[in-house]
């Protein structure tokens, strides 16, 4: 009986194979397959020639004026403020020109470098445009790994990838804000580079509404203004309102 049974099973052995065939052995013909994979389908292959368009091009060039579908270019900021020219055009020109690119200078706007030294400060004017702007990106491009409040907490961290840090750490609350450009545009550990995707002006409203997210996180006393600190003291010392008195419950019979 045993004899039998190895026998069937050699015998089977031999005809998945037979059927199957060794993949990656090269023949005249295509082997049989009882579960075709994606390995032979119809789609265009990167860098490899294709019969279905005139040039033989499998790869086509995109679309002149085309952007892909849900991204936004940001503004241009018309003017500037007195004394801010990250790239060293004259006052009230530095935002005329175009800021919406990608990294193309060797400036502070464009490096986060304040010579050899990473800078600090936001070289666009911080307004509630700009924090729109950058929670906006922060939430698309960022919140998947650091969480929507910075604190490291995504979507990915909870699904395996450990090593997501926290903005809210004082080691990041204490970094300069050029590192931290420099750290979007070209990642760090196993954050990879965003330089090719966050065009430079918004990885600056990114910085900018991150800091505003770490503040939130780690407010004191002092950051409250004087006119919404006594509204809230105020109401902290109003007394609680009584609630009304319930009917006792009739007896059931």
């Amino acid at each position: 009986m045993l004899r039998g049974f190895f026998l069937i099973f050699l015998l089977a052995g031999i005809v998945i194979v037979a059927m199957c065939g060794f993949r990656g052995e090269h023949g005249t013909r295509t082997p049989w397959e009882i579960f075709p994979d994606m390995v032979r389908q119809q789609k265009v292959r990167a860098q490899a020639p294709l019969d279905f368009f005139a040039d033989g091009r499998g790869p086509r060039v995109p679309i002149a004026s085309t952007v892909p579908i849900g991204y936004e270019m940001p503004k241009t900021q018309m003017t500037a403020p007195p004394g801010i020219t990250p790239s060293g055009a004259p006052a009230g020109e530095e935002f005329s020109r175009t800021h919406i690119g990608f990294s193309v200078g060797t400036d502070y706007y464009n490096t986060g470098k304040m010579g050899a030294n990473w800078g600090t400060g936001i070289p666009v004017p911080v307004n509630a445009e700009l924090m729109q702007r950058g929670q906006q990106r922060f939430n698309i491009t960022c919140s998947v790994c650091h969480g929507l409040t910075a604190a490291g907490n995504g979507i990915a961290k909870q699904h395996g990838l450990n090593t997501v840090v926290t903005l809210q750490d004082e080691r990041i609350r204490k970094m300069a804000d050029g590192e931290i450009f420099n750290t979007i545009t070209n990642g760090k550990n196993t954050m990879m580079s965003y330089g090719g995707n966050v065009p430079v002006a918004d990885r600056w409203a990114i910085i900018a509404y991150v800091r505003a997210l770490q503040r939130s996180q780690n407010a004191a006393t002092a950051d409250v203004p004087p006119e919404e600190l006594a509204k809230l003291e105020k109401a902290e010392a109003k007394p609680p309102e009584p609630k009304p008195a319930t009917s006792p419950e009739a007896p059931k019979k």
